[in-house]
């Protein structure tokens, strides 16, 4: 069974991470959870240090892959916008759009009942807990870090979204570096994930909770009063940047079979995760995998031991 490790900040957090695994007696069906994909487009990589969050995209879906709602806005940081070399949203882009407060309520309603999903969700989570949690957002939610899952379950050279994306389905994501282009292939390598897992996938950690009442529409800011989002334009090519859209994902590709004998711990497949880690947690996978295989050899042991036991005191009450 892979263990969840409890961990997070001193402050607030946004999330408690799940994880999926192979174990047939662990958690609940992964397929029959409903997820809330999310990622951001950021000023900066540490919101310690001033950065904020300048877009934001959630994908609403169910564990048969099928995207129910989407939302996608840019976000005014109430500061300076940089990193324009990663994400091409410029100073002017961000005028009107809402300010993080003003998310909370439709994010709310987004991630009500849902696992909420993140390609390195500690990211995510690090930004939606300096901003978003102390406007309201709920915390502690569970969450599913796809990076760290890849890294438990799939042998690969490299997990970044694209690169993992392309080597699992021979697709390049359209429009990364927008939030709604990276929630999306992120979406869609989660569904291609529970879809090609060689036995079922179960979920292991917190339970999603019913924040709201499953709103179709975005949460008002005060009596008949509308967030209105502001999604990223122009338009990029391939995708169309709507708030709301409904409708299934493109059908789940078929992937080689790149599966671990042993799926690793998904607590150990954070930072970096080069040769030393990766021997680190195959080591920890072997180590766990000798203990269960010593445990039921003593339980068959036990059990054989109890049974020659009752036979041999049956036989003497029959003499």
């Amino acid at each position: 069974m892979v263990e969840v490790p409890d961990e997070g900040p001193t402050g607030p957090r946004a999330f408690r991470r799940g994880a999926l695994t192979r174990s047939r007696s662990a958690g609940r069906s992964a397929r029959g959870l409903d997820y809330a994909v999310v990622d951001v487009e950021t000023t900066g990589l540490d919101p310690d240090r001033g950065a904020r969050v300048c877009e934001i995209a959630v994908v609403r879906m169910r564990g048969d892959g099928t995207v129910t709602r989407e939302l996608n806005t840019l976000v005014n940081p109430g500061r300076p916008v940089t990193g324009q070399e990663f994400h091409s949203i410029g100073p002017g882009d961000v005028i009107g759009a809402p300010q993080a407060a003003d998310l909370v309520g439709v994010l709310a309603e987004l991630f009500s009942g849902a696992v909420v999903v993140g390609h390195h969700l500690d990211f995510e989570g690090a930004f939606l807990a300096a901003e978003f949690v102390p406007a309201g957002l709920p915390a502690d939610l569970p969450g599913l870090c796809t990076l760290r899952t890849l890294r438990s379950q799939v042998d690969l050279n490299r997990y970044a979204l694209p690169r993992a994306s392309h080597a699992l389905s021979g697709h390049w994501p359209s429009g990364q570096h927008t939030a709604l282009g990276d929630a999306r292939a992120c979406a869609q390598l989660l569904a291609e994930l529970l879809h090609n897992a060689p036995g079922e996938l179960r979920y292991v950690g917190p339970e999603p909770e019913r924040l709201a009442d499953g709103a179709t529409e975005p949460a008002a800011t005060g009596p008949g009063e509308t967030v209105r989002l502001k999604p990223r334009t122009p338009v990029v090519s391939g995708l169309r940047l709507s708030a709301v859209r409904e409708g299934p994902a493109r059908p789940p590709a078929t992937w080689p079979r790149r599966w671990r004998p042993l799926e690793f711990d998904p607590g150990l497949c954070g930072g970096r995760f080069g040769e030393a880690e990766r021997e680190q947690a195959a080591h920890d996978a072997r180590r766990r995998a000798a203990t269960r295989n010593l445990l039921a050899a003593s339980a068959a042991l036990t059990g054989t031991l109890a049974s020659t036991a009752a036979a041999r005191l049956l036989l003497r009450r029959l003499r």
